[in-house]
Formats: structure tokens, sequence, C-alpha cells
């Protein structure tokens, strides 16, 4: 409640209006969470991905390729090798060192779903140091 001061009398007299600045405040405050939280709930974007530009790291002096082409077969190396063998077929490539790292190369028809299973199977052979490859790409679009 609000109080009005003023005239002669020893009383004060109540004011019948509205407070609305808590009101305001609420307002302004709901409207800063909605205008931080409406960007971030965004799912379907639309993304165009540029061509890396960063510096070639050196190369081994053996690298491990493993390339998934365009009809999803792969090859190791020179070598094709089914999904099932791959585990296998690195052990045997590698003398059974997780820790060389295996480059890995795709074909740009291939799905990113195929592209992560191949991933995935890597990983789960134990092979965790992987290396996308791809094409130098002008520096700026």
């Amino acid at each position: 409640m609000a109080g009005r001061i003023g005239g002669s009398e020893d009383e004060l007299e109540e004011a019948h209006e509205i407070n609305v600045t808590p009101f305001i405040d609420v307002i302004l405050v709901l409207l800063i969470i909605f205008m931080v939280a409406a960007p971030l709930a965004t799912v379907d974007v639309p993304v165009d991905l540029p061509a890396a530009t960063a510096s070639a790291t050196p190369r081994p002096e053996k690298p491990l390729f493993l390339t998934v082409k365009a009809d999803l077969t792969l090859d190791l190396g020179e070598s094709p090798v089914a999904r099932d063998a791959l585990g296998e077929a690195l052990d045997a490539a590698t003398g059974r060192d997780r820790e060389q790292r295996v480059f890995l190369r795709a074909d740009k028809a291939v799905p990113y779903g195929e592209l992560m299973e191949v991933m995935n199977r890597l990983r789960d052979a134990g092979y965790l140091k992987v290396a996308l490859v791809g094409l130098d790409g002008a520096p700026g679009r």
C-alpha cells in the first residue's frame, strides 16, 4: 500500500493506484531469459561448412589410411577389408600398436552416419587416434 503525504491532517491517506514497478521488473527478466534461450532451442540449422585452411601436420613415414569409398566399402591402405574384419586387419597392419594414428578418408558421397559408424568401429577396436583427411581449401570464401 502506498500513502500520500500532504494536507493538514495527521493521518496518511491511502493511494488507490497499482504499483507496476515489480511487474515491469518481472516482465523484463522473462524477456531476457527468452532472448537468451530462444537461439539455443534451434534444432534445424542449415550449415555450409567451409574448407579447412589449417596448416598441414607432418606426415608419418608410413601412414595408415582407412578409406570409405562412395559404395560404402572400406580399404585399409590399398587392400579392401570387410567391416566385420576391420579390427583384425588394423591389428595386423599396425602390429597391435593401438597408439598409431589412423588417417580416415571418405568420399563426399558417403553419408555422415556411415562415417560415424566406421569411426565407432575404430573406437571399438581400440584405435582412438583418428585423423580426418581432407583437401586443402581456399583460405576464405
